[in-house]
């Protein structure tokens, strides 16, 4: 391979073809690094409103340093993986607390910080500094297992040392920048999963892959996860004042600290399945609730279990506070539940929730 020639192909292509990404508008460390870790596991165009409302809420790293987890939280609601912006905040202290408020130039000091891992270290040093550090991702991969007919298994995760010494190759020490978002570019827009537009490809002639024909077979991916079906029955309750009842998930765990209304891991058929949700909320809450219709169904995917809901309206009248504290639940107006960070999940329960009463007037 030419190296010269192909960072010239490939930064030329994206300086032009680049797409406008409002993390793009400058070189902030502290906004490169909000947008890579949205930009874990999520696509480009849902990442774009929520880095928009992020910024508007926290347009500084001390900001976000000092804000409130629930605020924080609900400013993430809808992206998912919230682990991501509890460590964030996390590092964000950190480098308010050691650093003056600036984000680490250095390979060494920036991995300390908590959820920097190898590609959001590579991408801040490499975007935001102009250092020569790979920012190795599954774009990044798929690109180069081509280009350079790389066959490793990309689901190993030694693999990732290969791809990130070929990067350190092949990177443009001057155009650090652009040259791996170049790559991640290319591996979003045109060397995409399955089969490439490799007639569209402004680096055809440097990939080994497309000369041999083989491009769609890669990148090689072996590793398949199993998720197993977790059952769940829940229910939107409300009592005499027209309040709904929720409740506050555990501080650490999947989906921690954020607020859900109740529900009950249920191993029964639909039609037992209000009954084993009345006998634990008694059990739980000391209180019988009525359940009524049936709201709605939802399958929610996580990477290693899928919630399997089926929702039902129900009513409950007051609950002993030292009871209701205990299992960090509380009422809440009904125009107040937006106020609150919900899982997807569960934002789908209260948007069901809400089309019934307004279809309920409607017919009224």
């Amino acid at each position: 391979m030419n190296i010269p020639l192909f960072r010239q192909d490939l930064i030329s292509w994206f300086e032009k073809e680049q797409r406008d990404l409002p993390w793009r508008k400058d070189k902030n460390p502290y906004k490169v690094w909000v947008s890579e870790i949205m930009l874990q596991q999520t696509r480009v165009d849902t990442v774009i409103p929520f880095f928009n409302r992020f910024m508007e809420w926290f347009p500084t790293l001390e900001e976000l340093a000092e804000a409130d987890e629930e605020k924080v939280l609900k400013a993430w609601e809808g992206l998912g993986y919230y682990s991501r912006v509890r460590n964030l905040q996390s590092a964000v202290r950190e480098v308010a607390a050691e650093y003056n408020g600036v984000v680490p130039d250095t390979l060494e000091a920036i991995s300390k910080l908590k959820g920097v891992g190898p590609y959001t270290a590579g991408a801040i040093l490499s975007i935001a500094y102009g250092k020569p550090e790979p920012a190795v991702d599954g774009n990044v991969m798929r690109v180069l297992s081509r280009i350079l007919l790389i066959e490793e298994d990309i689901a190993k995760p030694r693999t990732r040392k290969t791809f990130e010494e070929a990067v350190r190759r092949l990177i443009d020490e001057t155009h650090t920048s652009s040259f791996n978002q170049a790559l991640m570019e290319l591996g979003a827009m045109i060397c995409t999963p399955g089969t490439p537009a490799c007639l569209l490809c402004p680096v055809r002639e440097h990939c080994e892959a497309f000369a041999e024909g083989v491009q769609s077979r890669l990148p090689v991916k072996n590793q398949q996860k199993k998720t197993r079906d977790v059952p769940i029955a829940a229910a939107v309750i409300s009592n005499s004042r027209n309040e709904i009842l929720i409740r506050k998930r555990p501080s650490k765990g999947l989906l921690a600290n954020l607020w859900e209304f109740p529900n009950y891991e249920v191993h029964a058929s639909v039609a037992t399945k209000r009954e084993s949700f009345r006998q634990q909320f008694q059990e739980q809450l000391q209180v019988i609730p009525q359940l009524g219709e049936h709201l709605i169904s939802i399958d929610h995917t996580f990477s290693h279990l899928v919630w399997k809901m089926e929702v039902f309206l129900g009513k409950a009248e007051e609950v002993s506070e030292n009871i209701m504290n205990s299992h960090q639940m509380k009422w809440v107006a009904e125009s107040e539940v937006e106020g609150y960070a919900f899982p997807v999940s569960h934002q789908k329960i209260w948007k069901a929730y809400q089309l019934l009463k307004s279809q309920s007037t409607n017919q009224r």
